[in-house]
């Protein structure tokens, strides 16, 4: 008999990671009991959702490595990881690169990783990777870790997702930084200059402050921080930087426009699943016909 989803929850707040990752396949593929385990969250008691994104070979995983160690020194410490691959072109699944990436945590019982697809999402997130993190907070982790792929500018989504956003750059990103600054730029709360042995790493970081401004306030601007992080460089400081961040976001409004972004994306998806693209494609071939087809018109009355 199929486990029924109130004890399914209340095994992932056990930290049932099995239950965990059913619930994340019913939530994703919009399964029976899907909007059950939605609407089961509490979202005033929250985990600190931690955003990590930048360029391709940025070395993003490697950070996220880094960062899963040192958390971990914390004994109470549990880690959710969600990571956004790119779809496989045979099955549409994801191609579970962090697996490979994250070997090293796979089977450690206080860490949870997930892998999920991009399903041609542009931004490098998932479209149901805001319902998959949310039901992450029912298991109660310290912290919860989104690496998006690299994709550049359009990444901007995740802001609408992460309580702390991190973008990982690289001494030679000199000449990226200028023609991204006008997107990604804004919405980092940490820089992160991995790689920061390299040749022209000083320079690069105080070209990159001369393009951060402050956004949070007047007392507060966006932390940069140098890293090697396959020698576990400058780890520790960004933990505190991650630290320091979160502690003034509880101060200020960004919990409120946080939800409001996901409260529009969720909106969104769920007006779009309305919309028959074959009916859509059957209507638009009448309609055109007509010599006075307009296309905005046209959709003006289909949503009417």
């Amino acid at each position: 008999m199929e486990k029924k989803i109130s004890e399914l929850i209340v095994e992932i707040k056990q930290k049932n990671w099995r239950s965990l990752a059913k619930a994340i396949t019913i939530v994703e593929n919009e399964l029976s009991g899907s909007e059950e385990i939605l609407k089961s969250i509490n979202f005033n008691h929250r985990t600190p959702v931690i955003g990590i994104t930048g360029p391709p070979g940025a070395g993003k995983s490697t950070i996220v490595n880094a960062l899963i160690e040192e958390l971990l020194q914390t004994p109470t410490n549990t880690i959710g990881i969600v990571a956004i691959d790119p779809t496989s072109p045979f099955n549409f699944g994801s191609v579970l690169g962090d697996r490979v990436r994250m070997a090293q945590h796979f089977n450690n019982d206080r860490v949870y990783i997930r892998s999920i697809a991009t399903r041609g999402s542009l931004g490098g997130l998932s479209g149901k990777t805001i319902e998959i993190s949310d039901v992450m907070h029912l298991a109660g982790f310290s912290h919860i870790i989104i690496e998006t792929v690299g994709v550049g500018q359009s990444e901007i989504e995740i802001v609408g997702l992460a309580d702390a956003t991190i973008l990982v750059l690289v001494p030679e990103a000199g000449d990226e930084v200028q023609t991204i600054k006008s997107g990604i730029m804004e919405i980092a709360d940490i820089f992160v200059v991995n790689k920061s042995d390299r040749n022209g790493a000083n320079t690069f970081v105080k070209n990159l402050a001369h393009l951060v401004h402050k956004k949070h306030g007047e007392n507060y601007a966006s932390q940069i921080i140098k890293t090697v992080a396959t020698k576990n460089e400058g780890i520790p400081e960004l933990n505190s930087a991650i630290v320091k961040h979160l502690s003034y976001q509880l101060k200020n409004s960004k919990k409120t426009f946080l939800l409001a972004e996901k409260a529009f994306e969720l909106i969104q998806h769920k007006m779009m699943k309305r919309i028959d693209k074959k009916d859509l494609i059957e209507r638009i071939e009448i309609a055109k016909k007509n010599n006075a087809f307009n296309l905005y018109v046209f959709v003006n009355d289909y949503l009417i």
